[in-house]
This record gives structure tokens, C-alpha cells and sequence, in this order.
């Protein structure tokens, strides 16, 4: 793993309620055990909301002290378009971010229709979409780290 194994967490603090749940899934992913050992050491940073996001993650992984880049954010659908302007452009700019970089950025972003559907997803059990978000990035970085250049 690249610098040692550290993972770095881009978090919003828009909807928290749910972000520090996906976080704390992230946490237990990391560290769940399984044939993966886990990262040396993860870092959190904040952004205000999930629009944000890409650009933080960019420059995360851009930084070259990370092995992975995890981004986490909430997003749910209102009565405006608002949501379809900030999903997709997350979505996108998030991808465009490990594309740009070659480091593993992964979109644990949730993408809702309401609220109900935030708290099945951010469960404190394997469920939890930041669970799959870890597990996932333990899974590119191991994938990278044994494939071609």
C-alpha cells in the first residue's frame, strides 16, 4: 500500500446525522478484520457538503500520501432539481478524481428519495454503505498494488 497504508476520509457535514454513521461504517470496515489487514492510519477531512467533495478528493489523492480516498456524503431528494445537479456532478467529479490520479476515490456517497432510505443504509451492522465504501477501497488498493502499472 502507498505511504504505509493510509486512507483518507472526505466527509460532509451537510445531513452529519447520517455522514458520522457512514463514517463510523467506514471505520469498522477498516477495521473488521477479514483477509485484508487494516490501514496504518486514517485521516479524516470535513467539506460542507457533497458538491464539495470532488475537489477535496482530488487534492487528496493528488497529494500522493494516500493509498485510497474515501468520499462520504448524503444527499436527499427534495422538491427542486437541486438534487439532480449535486448527484450527478458528485458523482462525476468524484470519479474524474481517481481517473486524473490513478489512486483509488470511492463514491460512498448516498443518493436518496428520503429519509427513510438514509437511515436502512447508515445501520450499524455490514450494511452500512461506509462498511461497503471500506471494503471496497481495501479491495482497489489490493487490486492496484498486484496489478500492472
Amino acid at each position: 500500500m502507498a505511504q504505509g497504508g493510509k486512507i483518507a476520509i472526505a466527509v460532509t457535514d451537510y445531513h452529519r446525522r447520517f455522514t458520522d454513521k457512514l463514517l463510523a461504517g467506514v471505520r469498522a470496515g477498516l477495521d473488521g478484520g477479514g483477509p485484508d489487514p487494516a490501514p496504518a492510519a486514517v485521516e479524516v477531512f470535513r467539506a460542507p457538503g457533497s458538491f464539495e467533495l470532488p475537489l477535496l478528493a482530488k487534492k487528496l489523492a493528488g497529494s500522493r500520501s494516500y493509498a485510497a480516498v474515501i468520499c462520504l456524503g448524503c444527499i436527499i431528494r427534495s422538491d427542486t432539481p437541486h438534487f439532480d445537479y449535486v448527484a450527478a456532478e458528485c458523482a462525476r467529479g468524484i470519479m474524474q478524481a481517481g481517473l486524473d490520479t490513478g489512486v483509488p476515490v470511492i463514491f460512498g456517497v448516498l443518493t436518496l428519495d428520503n429519509e427513510q432510505q438514509a437511515i436502512d443504509r447508515t445501520r450499524d451492522d455490514e450494511t452500512n454503505r461506509g462498511f461497503e465504501a471500506a471494503r471496497a477501497a481495501l479491495m482497489m488498493i489490493k487490486t492496484l498494488d498486484s496489478g500492472p502499472e
